[in-house]
């Protein structure tokens, strides 16, 4: 898209950013990995992977440095899902608190695990993160398939009607998608 900051984009009159806060408005605390915009209307944590543009394998670790280790469950969502809901999130979150998996994604149509539309157990995804990095030396640039190598996870599918919650806009024809599913 150009270079474009994708999670300030705007879809029905809301960025990516807010819509993807939005649908964990209850978590506590929000953590933010990337830029943050001082407009933004909702408080959260920010921080960065060091270096930045290490991949979101590194940007899950500098995030999770910032959740308290009495916190249960983590929510790692990208922030261009402008269609995720607080239900598609609760799915997850009841699939992993009644399984005994480390964590929950949905598995879409094609069978690719959406990797960065899950919910972790918050132990785990860290233990994993430091398997993952004494394995490697460091994060930098670990493809998430590595992570979810050193993880159990249940897949989700999800069978409501309309777009599915881990639609991502990767592109102008998939933004103005979004628009027309978010009217």
């Amino acid at each position: 898209m150009n270079g474009a900051d994708k999670p300030a984009l705007t879809v029905a009159g809301q960025s990516m950013l807010t819509r993807v806060l939005a649908a964990v408005h209850d978590a506590d605390p929000r953590v933010v990995v990337g830029p943050v915009p001082s407009d933004l209307p909702v408080h959260v944590d920010s921080t960065r992977e060091n270096p930045p543009g290490g991949g979101p394998v590194a940007a899950t670790a500098a995030g999770l440095a910032l959740v308290p280790v009495d916190v249960s469950l983590t929510a790692l969502l990208a922030a261009d899902l402008p269609l995720l809901t607080g239900e598609a999130v609760d799915v997850l979150r009841l699939t992993v608190e009644s399984a005994p998996m480390h964590g929950a994604l949905y598995r879409d149509a094609e069978g690719r695990r959406q990797s960065l539309c899950g919910v972790w157990r918050t132990a785990a995804l860290r233990d994993a993160l430091d398997r993952l990095a004494a394995k490697r030396g460091n994060l930098h640039g670990a493809p998430m398939r590595e992570l979810l190598d050193e993880l159990s996870v249940m897949d989700v599918s999800w069978r409501r009607p309309g777009p599915p919650p881990w639609f991502d806009c990767d592109t102008d024809d998939d933004l103005r998608a979004a628009e027309q599913w978010a009217r």
